[in-house]
């Protein structure tokens, strides 16, 4: 394809569709990681931590971008990238070409705290929520009814896997039981929010999925819910599946256009008891989601990269609804936790349209993760020896 690379801030998930929509891709790596071997990666750049060291990658990502005889297409996947590009956008400009919501509206999007107050002014359907100092408040006054999540203000792995875990939320039946966890963020000194709890199972945590181009534009857009997680509650994607869910679609169009975002964007809900929708996170940028949402027919990054680079967009498709990804390490414990047996697991799982990392068209990456790991174990052993 005519133009220059995409240039990958992310995992596999992101730069997967991107190959499949026939674009080479420099991937931001450490060394080891899957990306580096893929077969649709024509260069890698170091990495560095966007949030230890912002500085130290934007100055990689620069001296790279600078140096191509055309300006390559920038796609970033979490949102310490997210950050980085949004607070370096007029720098990064001199070398790449992207799409990022405006400054203000990703930082209201990022932090739960501004979240919330952005979601009281515009109305937002979310559960009823209090940004908190730990240190400084007593559970006891809250006023929010039971059950509730605890979860932090801007995720970083580093600081909340020490408390939680694997799950990106705690969970607190009664007052005794958040009172009994309380002094585990009182301690860690960072703010939380402490969320009213939609009840049910992550199955029913449903997501609408959307690029809106300059003019205001829904370029493509799908729907999708989770199948599992791990761990079970408040834990990472392990399968997905998109569907074709309605009023999902048309309630994530309406706030899209409410909240005034361009670019791309995943907003999570969560089906209630009643049927109603509620919202709980808007995260505007790249995702796992778009690997199977281009094996169903929606490549979001390609057409994000088309635009950029003022190719034709191609016949525009609607998304297959029953396509699912899956990641196969994580989702074999997961499907272990609920009490599905391997037997009827793994046909569903090699089944899978979308496969995190293990594909028979691009098999280096597992290979070379499975080599650097009995590299390290051998290591290890001589070590002990």
């Amino acid at each position: 394809m005519p133009g220059g690379l995409a240039c990958v801030i992310g995992g596999m998930d992101l730069v997967r569709p991107l190959g499949l929509g026939g674009i080479g891709c420099a991937v931001v790596a450490q060394p080891g990681r899957s990306t580096r071997y893929s077969r649709f990666t024509r260069a890698v750049i170091e990495w560095a931590d966007p949030w230890r060291e912002p500085a130290v990658l934007l100055e990689r990502l620069m001296r790279f971008g600078s140096a191509e005889p055309e300006q390559p297409a920038l796609f970033y996947e979490g949102d310490w990238d997210l950050l980085l590009v949004s607070r370096s956008r007029e720098r990064l400009r001199g070398a790449f070409r992207f799409v990022v919501p405006d400054a203000q509206l990703v930082e209201d999007l990022v932090d739960k705290r501004r979240f919330q107050a952005l979601a009281d002014r515009l109305a937002l359907p979310v559960p009823e929520s209090r940004h908190v100092s730990p240190g400084e408040v007593d559970p006891r006054d809250l006023g929010l009814s039971f059950p509730v999540i605890v979860k932090p203000v801007t995720r970083q792995m580093a600081t909340w896997v020490p408390i939680a875990g694997r799950a990106k939320a705690l969970r607190a039946d009664t007052q005794r039981e958040l009172s009994a966890i309380w002094p585990r963020f009182a301690d860690a000194g960072f703010d939380v929010i402490v969320q009213k709890l939609v009840p049910g199972p992550e199955t029913r945590v449903e997501s609408y999925h959307v690029y809106v181009d300059e003019s205001g534009e829904v370029v493509g857009e799908f729907t999708g819910r989770k199948i599992r997680t791990y761990p079970a509650a408040y834990g990472f994607s392990t399968a997905l599946e998109i569907t074709d869910a309605p009023d999902v679609g048309r309630l994530g169009r309406e706030l899209v256009s409410r909240l005034g975002l361009c670019g791309v964007a995943k907003l999570d809900f969560k089906r209630d008891p009643a049927g109603e929708l509620r919202l709980l996170e808007v995260n505007p940028r790249f995702n796992l989601w778009h690997h199977p949402g281009a094996r169903a027919g929606v490549n979001l990054p390609a057409l994000v990269y088309r635009d950029l680079m003022g190719l034709p967009r191609g016949p525009l498709r609607r998304a297959r609804a029953g396509v699912r990804w899956v990641y196969h390490r994580d989702d074999a414990r997961a499907a272990r936790q609920a009490g599905i047996p391997l037997r009827r697991w793994l046909p569903w799982a090699l089944s899978a349209e979308a496969k995190s990392g293990v594909t028979l068209d691009d098999p280096m990456p597992p290979a070379r993760w499975l080599l650097s790991r009995l590299a390290g174990r051998l290591r290890a052993g001589r070590r002990l020896a």
